[in-house]
């Protein structure tokens, strides 16, 4: 998404390293791009484990790509906030074409030469496109508060850092204000995705400790 502000610190690099050696014999044997997911609430470090993550890859000569679910949000950003206003039962999953995400997903599979995908520009509050080619690409990662669910992954990382934990990072992030009405919105995202880290395979923590799920 342009616009968007992404602070990668130490503890980011550090978890994604950890991720990165846990995944690499995996990575390097696939056949296909290898697909991982992170999620978590706002401000939870989402973006910026992703591009950390990202960033091991390239370190160790593997080519990534990052899909961000705000990129494919049904609204842009001003538009989206209004709708919620005049109905707060429009925060979830609807928000966002989860279905093209996961379509775009699938597609790195292909290594798809091109893909047509959505882009927000923040500030313009608007919504374009642009195609991007993953051929070449080793690693997709899709970060996003509802990534878990999507169907076409072999990975999936879930940050488990509540509001609470992650407010001073959203004041640091600053894309938006700490109001009430924006925290009740934080709640029911909460009460979404709190189950879903029954299903992840590598579980953050609020210290930034990692936990690997065997399953």
């Amino acid at each position: 998404m342009r616009g968007d502000i992404i602070i990668v610190g130490d503890h980011h690099r550090t978890a994604a390293a950890a991720i990165f050696a846990f995944l690499e014999p995996r990575i390097r044997s696939s056949p296909h791009p290898y697909r991982i997911t992170v999620a978590g609430e706002s401000g939870s470090g989402k973006s910026e484990t992703a591009e950390a993550i990202a960033d091991a890859c390239r370190a160790h000569g593997l080519e990534p790509f990052v899909l961000q679910q705000d990129d494919y949000f049904v609204l842009p950003p001003r538009s989206n906030d209004r709708r919620r206003r005049e109905d707060i039962s429009w925060v979830g999953t609807d928000e966002v074409r989860m279905d093209l995400l996961d379509e775009h997903l699938k597609a790195a599979r292909r290594r798809s030469p091109g893909i047509t995908k959505p882009l927000i520009d923040y500030e313009a509050d608007r919504i374009g496109e642009e195609t991007v080619d993953l051929s070449a690409c080793d690693v997709v990662i899709a970060e996003g508060t509802y990534t878990t669910l999507l169907a076409h992954a072999e990975f999936r990382v879930f940050i488990a850092r509540t509001r609470l934990d992650t407010l001073e990072a959203r004041r640091e992030r600053a894309r938006e204000p700490i109001e009430p009405f924006l925290e009740r919105v934080l709640e029911i995202e909460h009460r979404i995705i709190a189950p879903h880290r029954e299903v992840a395979d590598a579980i953050i923590d609020r210290d930034y400790e990692i936990e690997f799920i065997e399953r």
